[in-house]
């Protein structure tokens, strides 16, 4: 117990990322670590075989190879730690996203020197990772992929940044922890939108919610019925393009109540939202003037991108 306590420490002391994390971070020499990759392994090994070959021929040449070859190795050592020595990495933004999307994490880098540097690697979730250069005193942005598993914040993960530039014989890695999240919302469950609860708008009734003025066709989302496809429209297409949906101009003179009281009570609580989550999203498409009744939390009808982004958040912070 006290060893795993006192390697906690140790990687806490080594990685931390020196502050709160919403600043950016000069990479210095004590965050840089270095070791030989296994092609540098293999190259060390050739020169050792290389070596007692000329010695045992007495070969001058062979010695003179030998140490040519070290010393480039040894020079690319040098540049590899270089190309991440001085950089400078500042926390950006992150887009919300749905369950099982990608999160992109977004780092500004910043390089003062005039060499430009390649081949940067971040990796913050195994196997999904982005590499990127950047110019000689230039600025480049970067996305940082990070898979989505459930709803609510998600912390960006340590970022492991690597470069083997330029030989390969190196790699050398800095671990970053900048303060970062992300908000997940539940995954979207296509279900037909509650119609039975769509009231009159001020107890005036001017048809289905700006349903009557056709404006044209858009693609199908996961989130839209089959019962809203144009048929007709996607039948031209002979299957080639995704379905369309009939769009409709106009405003909306309905008003649509999503409650969590419309779902099947014998559903678990995550498939209820992700059914909410497909209604607020087909509402929104449809620009229905729509209210979210939630355990405990009322959201007022309204509609637009930043009443359904409300909506959104609300379901994706639901207590669990």
């Amino acid at each position: 117990m006290n060893a795993v306590r006192l390697i906690d420490n140790l990687q806490q002391r080594l990685f931390r990322w020196q502050d709160d994390g919403t600043t950016s971070i000069r990479l210095g020499q004590r965050r840089i670590f270095i070791v030989p990759s296994r092609g540098g392994l293999l190259f060390a090994l050739a020169l050792v075989v290389m070596l007692i070959g000329a010695i045992n021929y007495n070969l001058a040449l062979g010695h003179a190879l030998v140490f040519l070859l070290a010393g480039i190795g040894i020079s690319g050592m040098v540049h590899t730690f270089r190309n991440l020595h001085g950089l400078s990495i500042t926390p950006g933004r992150c887009a919300p996203v749905f369950v099982g999307e990608k999160a992109e994490f977004e780092l500004i880098l910043d390089n003062d020197r005039p060499m430009t540097r390649r081949s940067l690697v971040f990796e913050a979730d195994k196997g999904m990772s982005a590499i990127v250069a950047v110019n000689g005193h230039d600025r480049a942005k970067i996305t940082v992929p990070v898979g989505s598993h459930r709803r609510g914040w998600m912390a960006l993960p340590r970022v492991r940044l690597s470069t083997r530039y330029p030989l390969g014989l190196f790699t050398a890695w800095s671990y970053l922890q900048p303060a970062m999240r992300c908000l997940v919302y539940p995954c979207p469950r296509p279900t037909p939108l509650p119609e039975n609860t769509l009231r009159p708008l001020g107890g005036i009734s001017n048809g289905q919610g700006g349903q009557e003025d056709f404006s044209g066709f858009r693609e199908r989302q996961p989130a839209d019925s089959l019962r809203h496809v144009a048929w007709k429209a996607s039948a031209r297409d002979n299957g080639q393009r995704p379905l369309l949906i009939k769009q409709f101009a106009g405003g909306s003179d309905a008003e649509l109540d999503l409650a969590w009281s419309a779902t099947d009570p014998a559903l678990a609580d995550e498939t209820r939202l992700s059914m909410l989550t497909a209604w607020v999203l087909e509402a929104g498409s449809r620009h229905l003037h729509f209210a979210l009744s939630l355990p405990g939390q009322e959201i007022p009808a309204g509609s637009g991108e930043a009443h359904q982004q409300r909506c959104l958040e609300a379901l994706a912070l639901f207590p669990s």
